[in-house]
């Protein structure tokens, strides 16, 4: 896969990305990461590129001129044309299915917004997807296009040692994960739990799935109404709110 960002702060990403799951793809070339000034785009000595709103207003926006320059620039040298995402605090919240959407594009170039944002009639008529990673606002698009670009990359072939390590990842099957644990098995009196020490595989993997099920219904309970639930975990969720509802009833005086 290759990935295209623009951006004026090219050298944000050489450290994130040269290290870690991200940079052990580049080397294998899994993932081909290119990054491209805006600002060599520019034409004037300055390499300006931003602007004061029309109409008034504080704050700038970054100009039409150079993103459009930038960008054919980039599309010159692709060998196709992927989409064109746009980090934007106004885009589509980021999420798992989204992500595995973009993991089959060959090309994709990410376009990192500064100021006030960027002249509309580049979104308008340039972008193909706005994305957010959550209703707040950074100071650049830089760091949600690394947040993108990782949980993206993890979730290609030949990325990830185990497959299963991001199948059962939270929120890839609409579910948060199961717990986990590691040695020591005892510690300060803290246990981990007697099925993960027992070796019955049929029992763990049950056991994983009610607590990812419980999890869910505890912390994010609107995933459910969007998980592809099995006869098995409507059984499990029975379960669940059948033991909540033990606890709920008051002990004899």
């Amino acid at each position: 896969m290759r990935i295209d960002v623009l951006t004026i702060f090219p050298q944000m990403f050489t450290s994130p990305f040269a290290d870690s799951i991200v940079g052990k793809a580049r080397q294998r070339g899994i993932v081909d990461l290119r990054l491209h000034d805006i600002r060599d785009a520019t034409r004037d000595r300055h390499r300006v590129v931003d602007d004061a709103p029309y109409g008034g207003g504080s704050g700038m926006v970054m100009k039409i001129e150079p993103l459009v320059a930038a960008l054919e620039a980039v599309r010159d040298e692709q060998p196709g044309s992927g989409p064109l995402v746009y980090m934007s605090p106004q885009g589509e919240r980021l999420e798992q299915e989204r992500l595995k959407a973009l993991a089959r594009e060959p090309l994709l170039t990410i376009l990192c917004g500064h100021y006030e944002g960027v002249d509309e009639r580049f979104v308008e008529h340039f972008v193909d997807l706005e994305l957010s990673i959550g209703d707040y606002v950074t100071t650049g698009g830089e760091i949600p296009a690394m947040v993108l670009i990782d949980a993206l990359v993890r979730l290609l072939p030949g990325v990830v040692g185990k497959r299963d390590s991001v199948v059962q990842d939270s929120f890839y099957g609409r579910l948060l994960d199961y717990p986990h644990y590691t040695r020591p098995q005892g510690f300060r009196g803290y246990a981990v739990p007697e099925v993960l020490l027992s070796g019955n595989h049929a029992a763990i993997e049950r056991w994983r799935r009610k607590e990812a099920l419980r999890k869910t219904r505890r912390r994010r309970p609107e995933l459910l109404a969007q998980a592809p639930l099995s006869e098995e975990d409507q059984g499990l969720l029975a379960e669940l709110e059948a033991e909540e509802a033990q606890r709920e009833i008051p002990l004899r005086q």
